[in-house]
């Protein structure tokens, strides 16, 4: 009903909003050379309405994905969508699960990282789509929900933003209340088993969670990670031995960010920025390489955005991990 609301307001909103010119561009002589400038017409409407159009179109991409996520249930056995969380102001909030959370054995609540927002949030829908599927291709009737969390303000920018860590550190409260609603609402049998997943700097959010308080998670796993703010899995508040990484060749984010995100640890001395994919951190490495041969064979993944490609490594690791299938879980030959 919220959602049903906030669209039919922002779609009402928008329509009363005159189109941007047809015209947005000319030519000008500037010296010997011609530049491409916006026209007067444009630059008009655009300080008049230019940001709000903007915000309208986003937020609505983004309900429209949700949308588009209910309609698909059923579709080759996905299993109902459940909308936890959601607001279109600033740059959106949204929560959607993936099967019932509140009966799941299996709960994982992924965080997406840097220009993360709203209208984005389709791509974080398909991540946790493909990644219950996953889990039920380890693991057929496997009781399991995913969850795409954009429960903060991810920063926006690469090179403006994306150094700071404050972003990390804001948003760290909401999602550990968030785990810890996981577990006071689960009604299911037996004991819940809870994995936090991040990319990018939904890692360094992670890591300022486990760092900073009590985090409600059995595992951890890290894909694409440029620091997690301390130096050594140890020092984050999850079980022994539940941390996991992934690292996929080509991808640039781990070596960049860790120079503002990278932990330290006292005994190796000052200076030394580790990263969850560095050895000595202590993490579980996972494979991101191509594996196998024939029907069961799997893709590897490349560069910093195909952790949750379909029938890649990368993503049935992570299946087997929010299952509790350790023992398959295969390490970087």
């Amino acid at each position: 009903m919220v959602l049903d609301t906030s669209h039919g307001q922002y779609q009402t909103e928008l329509n009363g909003i005159p189109k941007p010119p047809a015209k947005e561009w000319t030519w000008i002589t500037a010296g010997m050379f011609p530049s491409k400038v916006h026209t007067d017409e444009w630059m008009a409407w655009d300080r008049k309405y230019g940001d709000r159009y903007r915000h309208l179109e986003a937020s609505l991409k983004g309900m429209n994905a949700i949308q588009n996520r209910f309609d698909r249930t059923s579709q080759d056995g996905l299993p109902d969508a459940y909308l936890l969380g959601f607001s279109p102001e600033g740059n959106g909030r949204a929560i959607l699960a993936n099967g019932n959370p509140d009966t799941a054995r299996h709960q994982a609540v992924y965080v997406p990282g840097t220009t993360s927002n709203l209208s984005g949030f389709g791509g974080s829908i398909d991540r946790t789509t493909e990644l219950w599927r996953q889990t039920q291709k380890a693991e057929p009737g496997a009781n399991v929900s995913t969850i795409a969390w954009l429960g903060y303000d991810a920063p926006q920018d690469i090179v403006k933003d994306a150094p700071f860590e404050h972003y990390a550190y804001d948003g760290a409260p909401a999602y550990r209340k968030f785990m810890d609603g996981l577990d006071a609402s689960y009604s299911g049998s037996g004991e819940p088993h809870r994995t936090a997943i991040g990319h990018s700097y939904g890692t360094t959010l992670i890591g300022a969670a486990a760092q900073k308080g009590d985090l409600n998670a059995d595992d951890v796993i890290f894909a694409g990670s440029p620091g997690v703010k301390v130096g050594s899995a140890a020092e984050m508040d999850v079980p022994k031995g539940h941390v996991w990484n992934e690292e996929a060749d080509g991808d640039k984010v781990p070596d960049i960010g860790r120079w503002g995100h990278g932990g330290s640890q006292w005994k190796l001395g000052g200076g030394t920025f580790l990263i969850p994919s560095d050895e000595v951190f202590g993490a579980n490495q996972m494979n991101t390489h191509p594996e196998g041969s024939g029907p069961s064979a799997t893709k590897g993944a490349h560069g910093h955005s195909e952790y949750w490609n379909k029938d890649t490594t990368a993503l049935k690791n992570q299946a087997l991990v929010v299952i509790g299938e350790y023992g398959d879980v295969t390490a970087p030959h």
